[in-house]
């Protein structure tokens, strides 16, 4: 059954939140996609408890009207003040980053720019480590731009049987997660930086992700409220800074190394991405965005380049295609470039 945006919002308009006003005039309506029978938003809120009855009741009243699948995410940005506890027997909180239950490591793949393909990097490195026969997860946490629902060949809506847990979808041997599975693909994500927070510890730590080996973190490019939200909740054992070799890309990776730095997240090396490039007509290799760059770089930083992963038409043409070379032409030398990486981290720890 199809319902309009209007109908969606009247129903809403009838569910009071706790503070005596209906959800929409309340203003806790985010981001609300209605696409055919489909529901999805964001209830933005100051902490979840209060407003789970309200969240129950939309979830009844909008399923009464036939919409189908029904999708309510709450982002928690602030919690209440409480006076303290001082008894003898308080628990001490947990200070710092922590643990995600049953991952065992967690990297973080970023850049200092958008562009120089951290994305593609990231989604055929998780296929790469998933096809060496690592358990690996995707957690797509670039919120403005999520390209790993089409990269990982992945569509629907996530699940939530009990509106707490969130199932992931799984492709290529790979658990996947994404903002933008709750998103219609060319809706923009108008979030401010509490929205983003609490959206990307819900991702953390409310999917049911099983056991992982390895957790492959795509960042949005730069150093802003999502990458240092990552390095402060959640124990991330290292980040790869995926950048072009021209000078007005490894400027900007400079920073998102200081960042990490800063933030106490080791730094496992850097890639060069789009190095060369092999004319398929002539054979003539030439360095587009010139060459050595990124190498010369992980030289005065003292970290390794891992990599350097070509220019070439199939790579781009195999992720808008949803399924990585790695998958789609794994004994081409493109794939082989990013399982010789995979299989170099698998051997050094790291992954």
């Amino acid at each position: 059954m199809s319902v309009t945006r209007e109908e969606v919002l009247a129903c809403l308009k009838t569910i009071q939140a706790p503070s005596g006003v209906d959800l929409v005039e309340a203003g806790l309506v985010r981001a609300l996609s209605v696409t055919g029978g489909a529901v999805r938003f964001v209830m933005e809120v100051s902490s979840p408890d209060p407003f789970e009855p309200a969240k129950a009741e939309a979830e009844r009243k909008l399923a009464a009207l036939g919409c189908a699948p029904v999708s309510i995410v709450m982002t928690a940005h602030s919690k209440p003040s409480a006076p303290p506890d001082l008894s003898p027997t308080r628990k001490a909180e947990p200070a710092g980053p922590e643990k995600i239950p049953g991952v065992d490591r967690i990297i973080a793949v970023a850049s200092g720019k958008g562009g120089v393909g951290k994305s593609t990097v990231a989604a055929n490195l998780a296929c790469a480590l998933a096809a060496e026969g690592r358990r690996v997860g995707m957690l797509d946490a670039d919120v403005y731009g999520p390209s790993q629902p089409r990269m990982l060949g992945v569509s629907g809506r996530p699940q939530s049987p009990d509106g707490k847990i969130i199932l992931p979808l799984r492709n290529f041997g790979v658990t996947m997660m994404s903002i933008g599975l709750m998103t219609n693909e060319d809706q923009a994500v108008v979030w401010r930086g509490p929205m983003l927070m609490g959206a990307l510890q819900q991702m953390l730590t409310q999917v049911q992700w099983g056991a992982l080996d390895v957790m492959i973190v795509d960042l949005p490019p730069g150093t802003g409220d999502v990458n240092m939200t990552l390095a402060q909740k959640a124990h991330v054992d290292g980040a790869i800074i995926v950048s072009t070799p021209q000078d007005v890309a490894l400027m900007d990776a400079r920073k998102g190394i200081d960042m990490f730095n800063q933030l106490g997240t080791p730094i496992i090396g850097m890639i060069e991405n789009m190095s060369t490039h092999i004319c398929s007509q002539c054979g003539h290799e030439e360095h587009v965005f010139g060459h050595g760059g990124v190498s010369e770089e992980a030289k005065k930083l003292n970290v390794p380049l891992l990599a350097e992963i070509p220019l070439h038409l199939d790579i781009r043409l195999a992720a808008d295609g949803g399924a990585p070379i790695v998958v789609s032409k794994p004994n081409s030398t493109q794939a082989q470039a990013f399982r010789s990486l995979a299989k170099s981290l698998i051997e050094s720890g790291q992954a």
